[in-house]
């Protein structure tokens, strides 16, 4: 078969298997906008729940149990004067807090008077529960307070001995910050925009690629189209195609999605870079994703015997996406190697992050990254052509 007949059988299963998808109206609205509806939720959703904790944790007067608290009279004044209003801590604090049922509290040591008038470092401990995340704001504004009025305290009984506190200060520690306005805006988002993109440019087809092959596997509807004298290769084509527009599609929804989202948002997600020529990079980046995808579902989904079993992939097949992510957060990497943008998902992780933050990927690393996709999806279609060529992917049973 020339090259011409070749494309134009392929792009002929593409139109058959879109009419077909097109039929179901309900499977097609909720294979394209359920993502678009629900990333909103998630950004909106992630972005209020860290304004609620600020606001609640931080910016709001904190209640703090203390034990002994009329030992340190003066102490308690400077915590009231920050917005930490001190009571009587009960007798089970200790339990109250492992059970959770309070975020920390103080407890000032028996000899802290005496310490105190004797020049000696005054014992103070933060009773918390470190396993537990709820409280560790609280507990780092509470211990920011104390450290600023030990360092107040401690200045000034070096001025009554006449000593100039700058003494005591050998060392004045300063940091310049060379992050980007853009990357320090997009930092909460740094970990799981890049999941949550890969994960569903990565199954955005998943859905069509399994009800083309394993699908019509289970109706009985394959085995005509087998049994064409159409080339296998044309015939996966087809089915791939159609699995990546959809795919694409359902990308591009989001990532308009994205954009309004971002615009909507209040704090630093708002100010993250969102304009037309990022969401272009992000395209790009995501695309090839797609077609590795879609080659790859469409590989497993010639291999089962029916919807379920071609289904019952997509449980680790979304696990896929997420393994660089949690990596990165145990190990972090530089992405100045090559040799990650020749990884799937790392690749696409990376460059996210790189869109996100402002900063711009160099020519190298993008001729890896898409060079490497190309190759791989290219790998997964043979597989995929392979898996046609067993001819008992014709029977349903």
């Amino acid at each position: 078969m020339n090259k011409t007949s070749f494309t134009r059988t392929m792009l002929t299963v593409l139109r058959k298997e879109w009419l077909d998808f097109f039929r179901d109206r309900r499977t097609l609205l909720l294979s394209l906008l359920v993502a678009p509806l629900l990333y909103p939720l998630i950004f909106l959703g992630i972005g209020k729940l860290t304004q609620l904790r600020t606001e609640t944790q931080l910016e709001k007067p904190l209640s703090l149990p203390v034990v002994g608290m009329q030992r340190a009279p003066n102490l308690m004044k400077f915590l009231a004067s920050q917005g930490i209003d001190a009571r009587p801590a009960p007798a089970d604090i200790e339990a109250r807090v492992r059970a959770q049922q309070e975020d920390l509290a103080l407890a000032i040591d028996p000899a802290f008077a005496e310490d105190w008038r004797a020049g000696r470092p005054a014992k103070i401990d933060i009773i918390t529960d470190t396993t537990r995340r709820n409280g560790d704001v609280k507990v780092a504004r509470v211990s920011k307070v104390l450290e600023s009025y030990a360092g107040g305290i401690g200045a000034l009984r070096l001025l009554v001995r006449g000593i100039d506190p700058a003494i005591a200060t050998p060392l004045h520690v300063g940091t310049r910050d060379m992050a980007t306005p853009e990357a320090k805006n997009s930092q909460f988002m740094a970990v799981l925009l890049p999941m949550i993109l890969t994960i569903f440019a990565f199954i955005g087809g998943a859905h069509l690629a399994i009800d083309t092959t394993a699908g019509e596997r289970e109706r009985q509807s394959l085995e005509p189209l087998l049994a064409t004298p159409a080339p296998r290769a044309a015939l996966v084509g087809g089915k791939m195609l159609a699995a990546t527009l959809l795919g694409i599609i359902s990308l591009l929804l989001i990532l308009i999605s994205f954009k309004a989202s971002a615009t909507l948002a209040s704090g630093m997600a708002r100010q993250m870079d969102v304009s037309f020529l990022a969401m272009g990079k992000l395209l790009l980046t995501l695309v090839p994703l797609v077609l590795i995808g879609s080659a790859l579902i469409t590989a497993l989904a010639a291999g089962a015997k029916s919807m379920k079993e071609a289904q019952s992939h997509m449980v680790w097949l979304m696990l896929l996406p997420m393994l660089p992510a949690y990596g990165l957060m145990a190990y972090p990497l530089k992405d100045t190697a090559a040799w990650q943008y020749a990884v799937p998902f790392l690749a696409q992780n990376q460059l996210i992050q790189k869109i996100t933050r402002g900063e711009v990927a160099s020519p190298e690393q993008w001729t890896v990254y898409l060079a490497s996709s190309l190759i791989l999806a290219a790998a997964l279609w043979a597989l995929a052509v392979w898996r046609y060529h067993q001819e008992r992917l014709a029977i349903s049973t």
